[in-house]
């Protein structure tokens, strides 16, 4: 009985609002939305213009799981020192793009020959496998998106990606890579992993011990690198084949 007296007070306080100022409030939240959307984007450029020559002290991914951390109760102590490329083992270099993307000298930030090996296979599985995504499309996650997946934030990769092969050269996308990427729990980029998984800066890092890093990187808190045994194996065959 109460409820059709509450339907009738809300319709008439709808009749009340002018269409007029309706249509004015849409068009404010749509500019809102907009201005948002613009103000991220414009943040998103000048740090990719400023990354050419300052390294970030902080990216979205360790913030992810920092507040991860804070909300499940748990420490938390991120490990995280820049290194530059010359002070990063060779061998861990090529392991990585071995792993993670063979074809990061060849392509302008996607593999499209690699997408349509990844949609052959799953066509002829019937199912989704894991994506294509090259090291440019990792980066921007780690820099400015999160772990999540979703349509919006490969969305976001597709946009910045172009932006991030104009304005970077290979080599610094590789060094940024490498120095921001999880490899444990809270532990990012090569030389934290190296001191933390074998007690050596990321320099004097061994062949194995190498490809067992790269191993990890699919799944960095779940996966150890002592127990990488077949993948490992395979990312030296990998390295064979490129002539490393």
């Amino acid at each position: 009985m109460k409820a059709a007296p509450a339907r009738a007070r809300i319709a008439r306080t709808k009749a009340r609002v002018p269409p007029r100022r309706r249509l004015r409030l849409f068009r404010t939240i749509i500019v809102c939305f907009l201005s948002l959307i613009a103000g991220f984007y414009g943040a998103c450029i000048l740090t990719i213009a400023a990354l050419r020559w300052i390294n970030p002290p902080i990216t979205s991914v360790q913030l992810q799981r920092q507040f991860e951390a804070f909300m499940q109760h748990r420490p938390y102590h991120r490990r995280y020192a820049f290194a530059p490329l010359k002070r990063i083992s060779p061998e861990l270099q090529h392991a990585v793009i071995a792993a993670e993307d063979a074809r990061f000298y060849q392509h302008k930030g996607f593999d499209w020959v690699q997408v349509q090996k990844v949609i052959d296979k799953d066509l002829d599985k019937g199912s989704l496998g894991r994506g294509a995504s090259t090291i440019d499309q990792q980066l921007v996650k780690n820099l400015f998106l999160t772990t999540s997946r979703s349509l919006v934030r490969k969305a976001v990769e597709t946009t910045l990606v172009p932006l991030m092969e104009i304005m970077l050269p290979k080599n610094r996308i590789l060094e940024l890579y490498l120095n921001v990427i999880e490899w444990g729990p809270g532990v990012y980029g090569a030389e934290a992993a190296s001191e933390y998984w074998y007690h050596v800066p990321a320099a004097r890092v061994t062949r194995d011990e190498a490809t067992r890093l790269a191993a990890i990187i699919p799944a960095p808190n779940r996966r150890r690198p002592q127990q990488m045994n077949d993948y490992s194996a395979n990312i030296e065959v990998r390295m064979r084949q490129m002539n490393w």
